[in-house]
C-alpha cells in the first residue's frame, strides 16, 4: 500500500471520527434531552399542573393573585399642591384614583 493511500485513509478516518463525535453524538444527546422534556411536560399537563414541578406562581398566596397583590399594596397618597387637605376624605381630586396625580415634566437638554 503506497504512502499516499495510507495518508488519504488516515485523513478520511480522522474526518469521520470528528464528524461522529463532534456532530452526531451531540445531536443524539440533545434530541434525547428534548424528548424527555416534552414527555415530562405532557405528563405534568395530564396531571393538571401546567407549570411542571414548580407549581402555579399566581396561586402561591391563597389561590388568588389579584386579591393577594391588592392586600399587599397600600393606596398611593397624592400630594396636594395647595397645602390643604380636603376634609371630606377624598383621596384624589380626579376621583377615586389610587395612583395619584399626573405630573408633567420638561425635557432637559
Amino acid at each position: 500500500m503506497p504512502l499516499s493511500e495510507i495518508f488519504f485513509v488516515g485523513i478520511v478516518f480522522y474526518l469521520l471520527y470528528r464528524f461522529v463525535f463532534n456532530f452526531l453524538v451531540p445531536v443524539f444527546k440533545t434530541t434525547r434531552h428534548v424528548r424527555e422534556q416534552f414527555k415530562n411536560m405532557q405528563d405534568s399537563m395530564r396531571q393538571g399542573n401546567p407549570f411542571g414541578q414548580t407549581g402555579n406562581p399566581y396561586q402561591s398566596n391563597g389561590g388568588n393573585y389579584q386579591q393577594s397583590y391588592a392586600r399587599t399594596q397600600e393606596p398611593a397618597k397624592p400630594s396636594s399642591s395647595s397645602g390643604s387637605s380636603s376634609p371630606s376624605g377624598s383621596s384624589s381630586p380626579s376621583g377615586n384614583s389610587s395612583m395619584g396625580e399626573y405630573i408633567d415634566f420638561e425635557e432637559v437638554k
